[in-house]
């Protein structure tokens, strides 16, 4: 039995259940991160958005900063014992409509763009060639609304298959009070992560060079309110998806 866990972006599914993976992968389980919004960004200007992502990340270049998150996705798989692949699915703050529009010129927290109403299916059709009937799959419980995030969990959902939701951090860790609302109608499972367990996560998500000053203000910070995260029980919780309740799918 794989564990599989969707990840929309290079650093969701180690921020949010890094030390859960660690732990898996040391009990002989095989575990594997799959990231879904990890394709080059098309040809042509970047939007203003995008620019201003790209200078908080440190890389102007589109194709550069890619590949540069790319490096630290496999750093980090490395550091939490999982196997890592990679789709051809473009990150929203890149996605244009038919016209050659952006998409999500302002924000990654608006409902999803008409034009991606066909993306879960399309994620949805990538995934299944690669799942085998036994695997249990981790998508986003899609705490803080992120675009993709909630692209990814409908993907999920169709799959109709043994399936779990992880709280999204830095959301869960920075906005406590929205967990309860969206895991009114679903029951949890408990985790226990070790303090090597947590050890291993916070190298993982230290991988994410380029992303820390995003998540938080300082590296500094995230760490405590990570630290916190996992003190308070000593693990995490996932919540097991009933497909007739809790529904995203459009």
């Amino acid at each position: 039995m794989r564990w599989i866990y969707l990840s929309p972006h290079f650093d969701d599914a180690v921020l949010s259940c890094g030390g859960l993976i660690w732990e898996q992968a040391q009990a002989g389980m095989p575990v594997e991160i799959w990231t879904i919004f990890a394709a080059d960004p098309p040809p042509g200007p970047l939007s203003e958005f995008a620019k201003e992502n790209h200078a908080l990340w440190g890389v102007n270049g589109g194709r550069e900063i890619v590949a540069m998150r790319r490096d630290e996705d496999r750093e980090a798989a490395r550091l939490v014992g999982a196997k890592l692949v990679h789709f051809d699915f473009t990150d929203c703050i890149y996605r244009r409509s038919p016209e050659g529009e952006y998409l999500y010129n302002e924000s990654v927290f608006d409902p999803p763009h008409p034009s991606d109403r066909d993306l879960p299916g399309q994620i949805a059709k990538a995934l299944e060639p690669r799942l085998r009937a036994e695997d249990v799959v981790a998508c986003p419980l899609t705490l803080g609304g992120h675009v993709d995030h909630v692209l990814v969990r409908q993907a999920a959902e169709s799959l109709r298959m043994a399936q779990y939701c992880y709280a999204d951090v830095p959301y869960v860790v920075k906005y406590p009070q929205t967990l309860d609302p969206m895991i009114a109608e679903l029951q949890s499972e408990f985790f226990a992560i070790s303090e090597a367990g947590f050890l291993a996560w916070l190298k993982g998500v230290r991988a994410y060079k380029s992303q820390l000053s995003s998540l938080y203000d300082n590296q500094e910070v995230l760490e405590g309110a990570l630290h916190a995260y996992w003190e308070g029980q000593r693990g995490i919780r996932l919540w097991c998806v009933d497909q007739s309740k809790g529904s995203l799918s459009a």
